[in-house]
């Protein structure tokens, strides 16, 4: 336990050492931490924490979801719901479907491994987003499309991810029944357990105006609500976001009305709590990714650049064709922002948590590992470098009513 605490600070230092230095070097910090734990594992510096399946959702998911649902009003999220829905679930759906069909009539690789790789690289991660929206200084509707469509389209890839790593292991076929059936399950029933571990949560914050109680409520919603719907076979990141918002929206973004809600103090504290939490989550994670990276090798550099090529792609596809039907709606998305959601679409620690949670004989394994830690790796270090140039290239950086103005 005491080896454990020390490697745990340790981690912790160098993350601090180089966000005071990315800060000066005006480097996105995410990349500086990626750069750095690339470096130390190249030095052969061994700290004895690997990034597993485990320390990812049961550890660092939790905060990171929720501290971002927790802020998230939903009066603003409902006006552009249509949207949302659409890119984030039929988006994943035609991503996943492209990655598919590159790597069955590109590289060759049997139908279920790909559509395998295609799930779990379609959905766009919500630590790594979230942490560019910060870092980049994004704001306005155009950050709560990125933010929130990073946050719900997850629960798609999971459903896609799970039906098929079910027929990989010869559980079960990819039927429409239990596509159906399982997005039922997996999507409606984590929103459902998120709302009832949120509204529970507030009300029994309303009986006391203690903010360190509150706060551990809080604390109690946002991985309580995570672990009871992955127990129940249901979305844990859905279930915290909808935590999250729950809390958010009766607790955080509201007063204190009938015993309802947070007390002034505990919403002050409970904001800069999880902002911490978020902090030091993304801090471990960013790093820890950068460490594990220096231990894959590719099997083929031509086959990674192909892979990275149709995240890309896919990508696009989520996005361009599913602006088009709100083009003369008021929910029309301007073609720079539609540039900016496509580079915005990273991926990190959650594609890698679900290609690390294949069991080892799984067919392809080691393949979809490799592509998955190639595609994470290229979203950390270029598109996460260049995404700041890439908002002042497409004029997003100034006033957002002038930049909404240009087609």
């Amino acid at each position: 336990m005491e080896s454990l605490i020390a490697r745990t600070i340790i981690l912790l230092a160098v993350a601090m050492v180089v966000a005071i230095l990315a800060r000066r070097l005006k480097l996105p910090y995410t990349v500086g931490l990626v750069l750095t734990g690339l470096a130390l594992a190249l030095a052969r510096v061994d700290f004895g924490v690997e990034l597993t399946h485990d320390v990812i959702f049961d550890v660092i998911l939790p905060p990171l979801l929720f501290e971002a649902a927790l802020n998230l009003p939903w009066a603003e999220l409902r006006r552009d719901l249509p949207p949302l829905l659409l890119i984030s679930c039929l988006g994943v759906v035609l991503c996943a479907g492209a990655v598919t069909l590159g790597l069955v009539y590109g590289l060759n690789w049997p139908v279920l491994p790909a559509l395998a790789f295609g799930a779990l690289i379609a959905a766009t991660d919500p630590i790594a987003v979230i942490a560019l929206l910060r870092e980049t200084g994004v704001k306005g509707r155009l950050a709560l499309l990125i933010e929130t469509e990073s946050l719900a389209n997850d629960g798609t890839a999971a459903l896609l991810f799970a039906l098929v790593a079910a027929a990989l292991a010869g559980n079960e076929p990819v039927t429409p029944f239990a596509i159906a059936s399982g997005f039922v399950v997996v999507a409606i029933g984590g929103v459902v357990c998120g709302m009832a571990c949120g509204g529970a949560a507030i009300l029994l914050a309303g009986r006391t105006d203690d903010h360190l109680v509150e706060t551990a409520l809080t604390a109690i919603a946002a991985y309580g609500s995570f672990l009871i719907a992955e127990h129940l076979g249901a979305s844990g990141v859905l279930a915290t976001v909808a935590a999250g918002m729950t809390m958010g929206n009766l607790g955080v973004l509201a007063e204190r009305r009938n015993g309802l809600g947070l007390s002034a103090r505990g919403r002050r504290f409970v904001v800069a709590f999880w902002e911490f939490a978020a902090f030091v989550a993304n801090s471990f994670v960013f790093l820890m990714i950068g460490l594990s990276l220096a231990k894959v090798h590719a099997h083929s550099a031509l086959a990674l650049a192909a892979e990275i090529a149709l995240a890309l792609a896919g990508r696009a596809l989520a996005i361009y064709p599913l602006c088009v039907p709100f083009a003369l709606s008021r929910w029309r998305i301007p073609l720079r922002q539609q540039h900016f959601l496509w580079w915005a679409g990273l991926r990190g620690a959650l594609a890698l948590a679900l290609a690390l949670s294949l069991p080892e004989a799984t067919p392809y394994r080691d393949e979809i590992l490799v592509g998955a830690f190639g595609v994470v790796a290229f979203s950390s270090l270029v598109q996460g470098l260049t995404a700041g140039l890439a908002l002042r290239a497409l004029g997003l950086d100034r006033n957002e009513d002038e930049a909404e103005q240009v087609l």
